[in-house]
């Protein structure tokens, strides 16, 4: 028998397989699509991952970045310098490979073209069935995106899929060295453009309200408009994301969510790479450790996610309440731009949040009064 199935080859997914390889456990991942393939996302990722793992990321960087540059509709334009260490622009299939061969050299098994059609607790193990035959293993971990089937199967809660979209522009960036956000062009969300050397990704989503995939995809094309570009220049794939909103459970009856799957993206930002590379490491030590006789193991999981990135998300989900205007308040998101984004010191604060220098509860509270103090608005 297995020590634990992971459905999905994500980050969240790979990232558990390493660190249980190196623990020595017997571990499968589980891929449906061919590898390497496409994956659509906007590959931002802070280098304070790399504190978690026992190799070079280098290979999987396309781009470093210094710069960010703010625009309100695509004028009201701010640029500042990330005065921090250069953020990582990286392309998923490269980076999801790279951090699965360093997976395999340790012993994980990789199964590709393998998808799940059935997934079954019996009391003390999963048994999964595939369209490559049947396995068992005693626990079982869900990476498999935020449109995955594991969710379900495990018994766990459903979240809200948020609408998002990526251009994939195979032209060079404008600035190669700096990313940059447009707020104000999609109705309670932004979009990003991220250089990944010679190409570059647009994404956007809706961070808040009822908005659909129609709207993103219509913003995103628009801003492809503002760039002069012509349809034989990019490519325009749906991207849906489920954004950290509250404290929820992430174990269950010997199972664990980890990435999109568990919802951890930032609610302010979209950050999910980060998220889900850390809650890969921390499902594998808890499965280590249950595995080693700690019967509160699974439950440490859900707790130190919560401490270790709820805590965070939940200052960047109040941050988003307001400024995606949560609220309903005419002018309010325009109103932030102007207060707080085009200030020198709010471009400091972001860039040094994104690269993990900081974190949204070192100042969050001293934000919040700001926002309520110049809204006039109660607890």
């Amino acid at each position: 028998m297995l020590d634990c199935i992971i459905v999905g080859a994500g980050p969240g997914g790979a990232s558990a397989a390493y660190h249980l390889a190196k623990r020595g456990r017997r571990v499968v991942v589980l891929e449906k699509a061919k590898l390497p393939r496409y994956k659509p996302c906007g590959g931002g990722v802070s280098p304070v991952v790399a504190q978690w793992f026992d190799f070079d990321f280098s290979p999987a960087i396309a781009a470093k970045v210094d710069g960010v540059k703010f625009t309100w509709q695509h004028g009201d334009r701010v640029a500042a310098n990330l005065n921090t260490e250069p953020m990582w622009m990286v392309k998923r299939d490269v980076l999801d490979r790279l951090l699965l061969e360093q997976a395999q050299a340790l012993g994980a098994e990789i199964r590709d073209e393998t998808e799940v059609t059935a997934l079954n607790f019996n009391g003390t193990a999963w048994q999964v069935s595939t369209t490559g035959g049947n396995l068992e293993a005693t626990y079982a971990i869900g990476a498999d995106g935020a449109t995955g089937i594991c969710t379900q199967l495990f018994g766990f809660e459903e979240r809200e899929i948020r609408p998002g979209g990526v251009l994939e522009i195979n032209t060079p960036p404008d600035a190669p060295d700096a990313v940059h956000f447009d707020f104000g062009s999609l109705k309670k969300g932004f979009i990003w453009d991220f250089p990944q050397g010679s190409s570059h990704t647009a994404s956007a989503a809706i961070m808040r309200g009822s908005g659909k995939n129609s709207e993103v995809k219509k913003q995103l094309l628009n801003y492809a408009k503002q760039l002069n570009l012509d349809e034989s220049q990019f490519t325009y794939y749906d991207c849906p994301t489920v954004l950290w909103s509250e404290e929820r459970v992430f174990h269950q009856q010997n199972s664990l969510l980890v990435g999109d799957a568990a919802g951890l993206a930032d609610p302010l930002l979209a950050e999910g790479i980060r998220p889900a590379l850390l809650s890969g490491l921390r499902a594998a030590e808890a499965i280590d450790n249950s595995l080693a006789g700690d019967n509160n193991a699974l439950e440490n999981y859900t707790q130190i996610l919560q401490e270790e990135w709820g805590k965070d998300m939940g200052y960047a989900k109040t941050w988003g309440d307001f400024f995606y205007n949560k609220y309903n308040i005419p002018g309010m998101s325009s109103q932030i731009y102007k207060i707080g984004v085009k200030r020198p010191v709010a471009a400091k604060i972001m860039s040094q949040i994104l690269c993990g220098e900081m974190r949204y509860s070192d100042v969050g509270e001293q934000v919040i009064k700001i926002f309520k103090k110049f809204f006039k608005l109660g607890k």
